[in-house]
């Protein structure tokens, strides 16, 4: 649809422009079979944050935005590297690291991904190529990095996904990053999953002009705007795009309108704030990417509601096998805070670096001005 935002989209009221076509059942399967995990996952987790109160840090769920992680972790391949921003779970799972690692990580154990460490919001699992952070766009200028060392060494192998919410483009860091990505024509796919929301705020409160994904266009980055719900779109705009940075086409962004059903952060409804409609999440509850999806499939025969049932009942063992895992697994021991900082062992650097007496150092020396300035 034309002008598509977050204020349009709540007028047609029912998505029903959801395509098959083109997409093998198989890949169909794994799409529905994936967003259903993930769903499952934080809403499993949601539900035991508390009472419990068992988990170490805070967590931001990422139900109904499964759509963008989905598609990736059908076409990235294992070598290629993903970076995401606080709202991770979608896409630390999307690089096919270990269930039992994220929840043993959110519980603050030693088995965590990051030995309990780093909690939800910087996650990260290096064997996969993923890492995730809490600092806002962070994560988007990490993987500008990580593409010009791809460049640099001639890896034509690997791409670099970025994904982050569209709060990020509030920093200016952002614009830069997409400045020099299309500048240095980097092999990076920007996935912007815009929820409408930094908090409470939403997007049109916070920034003026045109669309984040025109915006892009004018420092020479290919972009598109698309209904973000829609899985199997997003699907085919990923697999062009993937396919567009492996063969050094340059960088690309895809903004999906989409939308966080759970508060900004943890289980607890923020609702009561009054920033958000009930109109609002009625229309994006009727409009899940899960559900969506599902009524395509069950009205092509591709599924049945015995094989839904079946599938969730997979999923939910692998789920309690995952909090057996966290619950019995132990706490790290950590002696000093400040090892967890910094590294007394430097080798590299003490071979390197030379220390001066101040006797050494003669103040009074002349001052050479490079030719130019």
């Amino acid at each position: 649809m034309q002008n598509l935002n977050h204020k349009n989209i709540i007028k047609i009221k029912k998505y029903r422009k959801l395509s098959l076509k083109n997409i093998s059942q198989n890949i169909l399967k794994k799409l529905h079979y994936f967003m259903l995990k993930l769903r499952n996952i934080e809403e499993a987790l949601s539900k035991e944050y508390h009472p419990a109160d068992q988990m170490k840090c805070p967590v931001h769920f990422c139900a109904g935005q499964e759509a963008a992680p989905v598609a990736l972790k059908i076409l990235l391949n294992k070598d290629d590297y993903l970076f995401s921003h606080h709202r991770s779970h979608g896409y630390y799972l999307a690089k096919n690291a270990p269930v039992e690692k994220l929840f043993a990580e959110i519980y603050g154990k030693k088995t965590g991904a990051n030995s309990g460490i780093a909690g939800s919001q910087d996650i990260s699992y290096p064997k996969k190529n993923f890492y995730s952070g809490a600092i806002l766009s962070g994560s988007v200028s990490i993987a500008i990095g990580a593409a010009m060392s791809l460049k640099m060494r001639k890896d034509n192998k690997k791409i670099i996904v970025a994904g982050f919410g569209e709060a990020a483009t509030d920093e200016g860091i952002f614009w830069e990053s997409i400045n020099y990505a299309a500048l240095d024509n980097l092999p990076i796919i920007f996935i912007c999953e815009n929820n409408n929301y930094s908090v409470f705020s939403p997007q049109p409160k916070r920034q003026s002009g045109k669309s984040i994904s025109k915006k892009a266009q004018s420092f020479g980055v290919q972009s598109k705007k698309i209904f973000g719900n829609d899985v199997c779109l997003v699907y085919k705009e990923l697999k062009k795009a993937v396919k567009k940075a492996r063969n050094k086409k340059g960088p690309f962004l895809l903004e999906t309108i989409t939308y966080r059903y759970n508060g900004h952060v943890g289980p607890l409804s923020d609702d009561l704030i009054g920033y958000r409609s009930q109109k609002e999440l009625k229309f994006w509850e009727q409009n899940c990417p899960i559900k969506l999806l599902e009524e395509k499939m069950l009205k092509n025969k591709i599924l049945n509601t015995k094989k839904i049932e079946k599938l969730k009942n997979l999923i939910n063992k692998e789920i309690e096998k995952a909090f057996k895992f966290a619950k019995d697994s132990d706490f790290p021991s950590i002696k000093s805070f400040d090892d967890l900082n910094l590294s007394k062992s430097s080798p590299v650097a003490d071979k390197i670096l030379t220390d001066l007496e101040k006797t050494n150092f003669n103040e009074d020396q002349k001052v050479i001005q490079i030719k130019g300035y």
